[in-house]
């Protein structure tokens, strides 16, 4: 019985700690392999075309629900640890780009996120797209500016 109390006392805390880990391994990312590597590119972005299909697929209903879900399970776990508002800079980076890329089609977009301030760097089709880039941003829990380095280019 003794043993048993051990391990169903340990393997919460192994699975805590490994979460936390992974999350705080993320610090920067990007809505489609050919976005900048960096925030600090300006908008220069690789010229490696992708494919329709993956770009619509990313775009679908199905994903745009997933992108939600992902968000709104990521602030239930950070309500369940106190402050609503403290987020980890993974946490933050992810969590704008899963909501730049449901709603900014075909956006090419690094995001970053450091001191609660959010840089957001790459390219995006039009101006109204460009436009989009800091209201959303603001929309996620934590998020206290956000610096827009991202271009248009059709």
């Amino acid at each position: 019985m003794n043993k048993i109390t051990k391990i169903g006392f340990t393997l919460p805390i192994l699975l805590v700690f490994l979460l936390t880990v992974t999350i705080s391994a993320c610090k920067e990312v990007k809505t489609t392999v050919d976005a900048p590597n960096s925030t600090n590119t300006n908008g220069q972005v690789v010229t490696e075309k992708q494919s329709d299909k993956t770009q619509n697929d990313a775009q679908s209903e199905t994903r745009r629900k997933q992108l939600n879900a992902d968000i709104q399970a990521r602030e239930q776990r950070n309500k369940m640890g106190g402050d609503t508002q403290k987020r980890a800079e993974g946490d933050l980076a992810s969590e704008v780009r899963s909501k730049l890329e449901a709603n900014i089609p075909r956006g090419k977009i690094t995001v970053e996120a450091k001191n609660a301030e959010v840089t957001v760097s790459g390219v995006v089709s039009n101006q109204e797209q460009l436009n989009k880039i800091k209201p959303l941003a603001m929309e996620i829990k934590g998020v206290r500016s956000v610096v827009v380095k991202a271009v248009v280019q059709p």
